[in-house]
């Protein structure tokens, strides 16, 4: 192996399965074998028939579609007002100066600590849950656009200004095409924090979705219900995860990301 040197396609699929097939493995091993409880960690059989149980008997699509929904809601209210003010703060200096000490200090709070205040203000309905998704997306999105945008080429601004660009142009022309793939960078990974925020929703005040369906399973010790819905959350964010690439690539064809 070399560092940074990149490997072929194939070989990155088989190797990122490789992995999947030695923790199915171990996982196995450690249950057939009988090294850990069934009570407190089902095996990879007893888990699949209890997700199949989810679907066929209890009408678990809709969970999961709810719990998508809420989501890309959140997220994408958040993307909607963040991505505009971190381009603003890392363009221009005294914006930068005016928000960020409070974006700064806002992104340490933990969007669950939230929760009690937005039942009270919002109750316990959808709104509640894509406020916390707001909360726990929305600095952090404003914060890492702000620092990719002023993190461009000086060489690139100077040598626009050298050609006649005026001050918006500079940002249409020059920093918008040089930040835009780290910008989709950026969303893609607050995506996958985005699904960590809904969990810690549902868990609380909820009447559906796959956090509500982790709560109850764990009230009846059903571990094979729990981490179902863990690896389905999993699965969900990775086939996210893979289309938010391909897209990048594709709308953002300069960038070699």
């Amino acid at each position: 192996m070399t560092p940074l040197v990149p490997v072929s396609g194939t070989r990155k699929v088989a190797l990122g399965l490789a992995f999947f097939v030695l923790f199915v493995l171990a996982w196995s091993a450690a249950t057939f074998g009988g090294l850990v409880s069934k009570t407190f960690l089902a095996d990879p059989l007893t888990m699949l028939r209890e997700g199949w149980s989810l679907f066929a008997q209890f009408g678990f699509a809709k969970d999961v579609c709810i719990s998508i929904w809420r989501v890309f809601g959140g997220f994408i209210l958040a993307a909607a007002f963040g991505v505009p003010l971190g381009i603003a703060m890392g363009a221009y200096k005294p914006v930068e100066a005016f928000f960020e000490p409070f974006v700064s200090f806002a992104r340490y709070l933990p969007a669950s600590a939230f929760i009690p205040l937005l039942i009270l203000w919002a109750g316990i309905g959808e709104m509640q849950k894509l406020l916390v998704i707001f909360i726990g997306s929305f600095f952090q999105i404003v914060l890492m656009v702000a620092v990719t945008v002023g993190a461009t080429r000086r060489d690139l601004v100077e040598a626009a200004y050298t050609l006649g660009a005026n001050a918006r142009g500079i940002v249409r022309r020059v920093l918008l095409p040089s930040a835009a793939p780290a910008i989709a960078e950026t969303l893609r990974l607050v995506l996958g924090w985005a699904w960590t925020y809904v969990i810690v929703a549902e868990l609380i005040g909820a009447s559906s979705g796959i956090g509500h369906m982790i709560t109850d399973s764990q009230a009846l010790l059903n571990t094979g219900q729990i981490i179902f819905g863990i690896i389905l959350i999993g699965i969900i964010g990775l086939v996210s995860d893979l289309g938010f690439k391909r897209a990048n690539r594709a709308l953002f064809p300069w960038s070699s990301a």
